[in-house]
């Protein structure tokens, strides 16, 4: 694979980290918080398209099959949850909603995020390509995408106030439903 080419799918991966941080970022946006978001995601982006190449074609029916409703039913469940929680804190400001940049949260995220890696991990198995470097690739583009949506995020939520967090979640809801449509 080229160079373009490798820059090409690693963008394209890293769409759904993207938005997915963006969502995040509205209301989750300290250093820690990023850096934890922006590496579990590149980490996750870089792993399963490996994990992806290790098994090659054997359940490549079963990911492609199942793969898209695992993460519909993931980012559905959290961005839904991050919805309400921001209904919530409108309403109760003393309220403090859970941090996905966290324990489960941040593993279901991250998981959701990068199935469409391990799909690319399978054809590349399948194909016979080396990846190592490319899923390396895949994994920075990943984390850097992460990190500036939630920057992004985060100064949407400052010029558009509280109810960018309904947005995010809502970000969420969409890229699930998105991904059982299309």
């Amino acid at each position: 694979m080229s160079v373009v080419e490798t820059v090409l799918v690693a963008l394209a991966l890293g769409c759904d980290a993207f938005a997915v941080g963006m969502g995040v970022g509205t209301r989750f946006c300290n250093p820690r918080q990023i850096f934890r978001l922006s590496f579990h995601f590149g980490l996750f982006q870089m792993m399963m398209p490996i994990a992806g190449w290790f098994v090659g074609s054997r359940a490549a029916d079963l990911v492609s099959t199942w793969g898209p409703w695992i993460s519909f039913a993931l980012l559905l469940f959290i961005g839904g949850k991050m919805a309400y929680e921001s209904f919530r804190s409108l309403e109760a400001e003393d309220g403090e909603c859970p941090d996905p940049t966290k324990g489960s949260s941040l593993v279901m995220l991250s998981v959701a995020t990068s199935m469409d890696a391990l799909g690319v991990g399978f054809s590349f198995g399948i194909l016979g390509q080396q990846l190592f470097l490319s899923a390396v690739w895949i994994g920075i583009t990943a984390g850097i995408m992460t990190w500036g949506a939630m920057r992004l995020g985060n100064r949407l939520s400052r010029q558009f106030g509280r109810r960018m967090e309904t947005v995010g979640g809502l970000i969420l809801v969409a890229i699930a439903v998105k991904l059982l449509l299309f």
